[in-house]
């Protein structure tokens, strides 16, 4: 039986193209730890759930504009839109709402 922390990794990993590592060091903790939520036999703490629906939200709408391997691209690489930092530190450090804001002007053709 998937519990909803599985179906959010199986999300980020279809939508987004990340792999458990790429989650492992966005949420700061081991490849194994995620391999643990992902089959069940573990759960993540409060504020690690919220980083991960977070980054969901994030991967979620950055599929309406690109590819999961492009978003994968998109999340590790800076951007001068973001002061030159990656989207994927943003997001660990809570700046999710700054990330989103890239991504709107994005989907509003702005920085095509």
């Amino acid at each position: 039986m998937s519990t909803a922390v599985s179906r959010i990794l199986d999300r980020l990993r279809e939508g987004g193209g990340l792999q458990g590592k790429d989650i492992a060091n966005i949420v700061a903790v081991s490849p194994a730890t995620v391999s643990r939520w992902a089959s069940g036999k573990a759960m993540p703490d409060l504020r690690t759930q919220t980083v991960m629906a977070e980054l969901r939200y994030v991967v979620d709408r950055l599929a309406e504009l690109y590819t999961p391997d492009e978003t994968r691209l998109w999340l590790h690489a800076r951007h001068p839109m973001l002061g030159g930092e990656r989207a994927i530190d943003l997001i660990h450090s809570g700046r999710t709402e700054d990330v989103l804001a890239i991504i709107e002007a994005l989907d509003q053709g702005a920085f095509t």
